[in-house]
């Protein structure tokens, strides 16, 4: 027999009893067992370890040198279990484990803030942020890659639960020194001479504009260049290469800082929402629960210049 694959935490404990009460007959009645099982839990033991394990000489029960390593290695496992059982606790009550969180890259401008104000006020619960693209985002939840997820549209090819956070609002961009910038009302045909800086085809803020631009213009063409990020098209539109639409959240800190202009375009802002998903046949786990109730108690307030009112829809 192997000591380590075949030993059990009966005989050690039954062990270790039988040297704190000094006698098996005490420890048998400590343990609600027969003396002669204690009995032969040990003689198991011994078997197992190739040697006595109690030293009787002198009327007194001592552990043996192996006995003592036994002892050790009792504490330690003791020690691990109530670490264990105290862990499990805190997994069971919300107030430890890990939650994977995916957000889309438009709310990389606001998501690590959040983040940061969750791990201040929870600081047991491990909070592990993704930022991808929305069709990878969404790949990653309906493969159980994140628990859940930050996006301004739930998905048409998941069942899920979507609570919303707050307003989500897009507008029309150019610096501060271009001709549409002081009107009142920027007409469609002016707008719709300008060129239009834009991430590539089948993104979100994209397919919006082209909604946006065809509905004011009646179908009317328009110029657009391409670019590959929100980053990029920022810095392009305030050296004067062209207009955009971006979420007002992509542009907070340029708006506010005088570096871009939001144009008074008809049917601007367009007004979406962030919401946060979770698969619809999966319960959250206690740590995740956590994080959904307190983004829900912010109301919004960790969106750049919005709130919003957490309610719940089936998509």
């Amino acid at each position: 027999m192997t000591f380590a694959r075949d030993v059990t935490l009966r005989q050690l404990r039954g062990f270790a009893e039988v040297l704190r009460r000094g006698s098996v007959a005490a420890a048998a009645e400590r343990l609600n067992l027969t003396a002669p099982a204690v009995s032969t839990q040990l003689k198991t033991l011994e078997t197992l370890v190739g040697a006595p394990v109690l030293d009787r000489t002198g009327g007194a029960l001592r552990p043996t040198e192996v006995g003592e390593e036994l002892v050790r290695t009792m504490r330690l496992i003791e020690t691990a279990l109530a670490r264990c059982d105290e862990r499990i606790a805190l997994l069971r009550a919300g107030a430890a484990g890990l939650v994977r969180l995916g957000v889309v890259s438009t709310g990389k401008y606001f998501a690590p803030g959040l983040v940061a104000r969750f791990n201040r006020a929870n600081p047991g619960i491990t909070l592990h942020l993704t930022i991808g693209n929305r069709d990878d985002i969404v790949e990653a939840l309906g493969a159980h890659g994140i628990d859940m997820a930050v996006m301004g549209r739930p998905p048409e090819s998941l069942e899920v639960v979507a609570r919303r956070l707050g307003p989500h609002p897009y507008v029309m961009i150019a610096p501060p020194d271009h001709p549409l910038a002081n009107r009142p009302m920027v007409e469609a045909e002016a707008l719709l001479s300008e060129t239009f800086l834009a991430r590539e085809l089948g993104s979100g803020t994209r397919t919006l504009m082209m909604r946006e631009l065809d509905q004011l213009g009646g179908g009317r063409s328009y110029r657009v260049v391409e670019m590959a990020s929100n980053e990029t098209i920022k810095q392009a539109v305030m050296a004067g290469l062209g207009i955009a639409m971006l979420s007002a959240h992509t542009v907070h800190t340029e708006l506010a800082e005088g570096k871009l202009v939001a144009l008074a375009v008809p049917g601007l802002p367009v007004m979406r929402h962030w919401f946060l998903i979770h698969l619809a046949d999966e319960e959250p786990s206690p740590a995740a629960t956590v994080f959904r109730d307190f983004v829900l108690s912010l109301d919004g307030a960790f969106l750049p210049g919005a709130a919003g009112q957490g309610t719940e829809n089936r998509a």
